[in-house]
């Protein structure tokens, strides 16, 4: 009998017949192969779902899960609705990984149980250039505080491009961060729907504010592939007022998260002012 799996590789996919054996052959080649991958095909109309189809024997836990077309967030949120295993990840279907990218969520959320998200490095590769470059070449293998994690993930230069002079090894994707199932259900969390991006980073500080906890390592593990046809390189209008409303919406989510946590901190140093007042008063007493 098979060992149940602790994670889930969630793959939204869209028209991705181009790209799709890339990805799976890759995954297909884990250190460790223990781990479900949920394919989420969102109203493909090209050979997507066949090409999906054909990998099944390849993977010890395979789930194809076909429905008509929402949306990427629509569909990352069927796939999270689905998920049975204690943590999940996510994986875009023209983007492709290395061999220990399972592995790394697994083993970081085993050594760091007090970690609520977990996050690695990634590769950038671009399509008319050979090789891979690292997303930053700091080495970071630490827990972080909320507000260091809230810099870490957050593009303060705006959203509307891919900054390239923003160097981190965690910024707001979802495919180089490991969740926790429960927190998800928990909270009822979800993708924002009908944004034209930003929705994955409008999702991780949500995650954060509602949790404690926050593992980051710089091992580049993802290769995230800088396509010429990609939305997030051809700017259409639609972008401008959902860019303003994206940042909107993450940076009320920080400034409430960051407000609240400094009143728990006000307040834990007036009870042990309290306390240690009262001390004082018996001791003068006796």
């Amino acid at each position: 009998m098979l060992n149940q799996p602790e994670l889930t590789v969630i793959m939204p996919v869209y028209n991705m017949e181009k790209y799709l054996a890339r990805a799976l052959d890759h995954l297909a080649k884990q250190t460790d192969p223990n781990f479900k991958l949920l394919i989420v095909n969102d109203g493909s109309q090209d050979k997507t779902r066949e090409i999906a189809e054909s990998y099944r024997d390849q993977f010890r836990h395979f789930q194809i899960i076909n429905k008509p077309n929402g949306g990427l967030s629509d569909a990352r949120n069927v796939g999270m609705a689905n998920v049975d295993t204690p943590y999940f990840t996510f994986h875009d279907g023209d983007d492709w990984v290395d061999p220990d990218y399972t592995a790394y969520f697994v083993k970081a959320f085993h050594e760091h149980p007090e970690a609520a998200m977990v996050s690695c490095g990634f590769w950038i590769d671009y399509e008319n250039k050979p090789g891979s470059i690292p997303a930053t070449q700091k080495n970071i293998e630490q827990m972080l505080t909320k507000k260091q994690t809230y810099r870490q993930i957050v593009n303060f230069l705006g959203s509307l491009f891919f900054n390239k002079a923003f160097v981190s090894p965690v910024k707001g994707y979802t495919w180089n961060k490991g969740y926790k199932t429960s927190v998800v259900h928990k909270y009822h969390l979800q993708f924002v729907k009908k944004l034209a991006f930003m929705e994955d980073q409008i999702f991780n500080v949500r995650y954060l504010s509602l949790t404690d906890g926050f593992y980051c390592s710089s091992q580049s593990l993802y290769h995230y592939w800088q396509r010429e046809d990609s939305m997030v390189h051809n700017f259409n209008l639609k972008m401008v007022p959902d860019n303003f409303k994206a940042n909107y919406l993450v940076w009320k989510i920080i400034a409430n998260s960051l407000w609240n946590e400094h009143k728990q901190k006000t307040q834990l140093t007036d009870q042990k002012l309290v306390r240690v007042d009262e001390g004082n008063s018996n001791e003068r007493k006796g």
